[in-house]
């Protein structure tokens, strides 16, 4: 779908109201996607949708407050969008990766429980995992960039004839924000699980469990 359109009538919009408006919009969608990616997980849309806003909200609040965009339809749409995109992959990876560990090392996670463990201190080391294995694929992108590979942004505006330090300036701080919104939210996602996973008894949610 041809989305040119609704970016040129915002671009002309003195309130940004319509333009959060279509974040959230993006945000609903990449929650629905990332939930059915860890598909087993208790409201998995739900924990994802308000993971990915967090973490979305979070940045671009950052990212207003010290100007590094204004706070303007033009800057909003295309800067939380890429938030969003990768925000969504991480969360899906996360939530899908935290249930599958606990299920596989559900004896050494009743274990600590059974010693006095509480939830979350029983599933730390999972936890860890999962924020390892779903943070690495940004991590790593954030390591080479520029050496191997050369991003959209850094690209197009060299290609447009601006200056390439200018450039590379853009590509850090896309970078770190990339960074930052998939950071809070993956971590925010292991948070909201955690009372999907157990009971009020400190038990483990077996049906959780117990489905491939």
């Amino acid at each position: 779908m041809d989305w040119e359109w609704l970016i040129e009538f915002l671009k002309g919009m003195i309130s940004p109201v319509a333009a959060l408006a279509v974040v959230f919009l993006a945000v609903s969608v990449a929650g629905y996607t990332a939930g059915q990616r860890a598909k087993h997980v208790p409201r998995g849309k739900y924990v994802a949708g308000v993971s990915i806003l967090a973490g979305t909200a979070v940045t671009m609040f950052l990212l207003v407050i010290l100007n590094v965009f204004p706070f303007t339809p033009r800057y909003i749409i295309p800067v939380a969008g890429m938030m969003v995109g990768n925000a969504m992959t991480v969360t899906g990876v996360t939530m899908k990766r935290l249930r599958d560990d606990i299920k596989i090392q559900m004896s050494l996670v009743e274990t600590a429980l059974a010693l006095g463990a509480t939830p979350r201190q029983a599933t730390l080391e999972q936890v860890k995992r999962s924020l390892v294995i779903a943070l690495s694929p940004v991590m790593d992108n954030a390591k080479t960039v520029g050496l191997i590979s050369l991003p959209g942004a850094m690209t197009g505006m060299i290609m447009g004839g601006a200056s390439p330090l200018e450039a590379i300036q853009l590509q850090i701080v896309v970078m770190n924000m990339l960074i930052g919104a998939s950071t809070v939210s993956s971590i925010m996602s292991t948070y909201l699980c955690w009372p999907a996973f157990f009971t009020k008894a400190y038990q483990l949610e077996t049906k959780v469990f117990s489905s491939d």
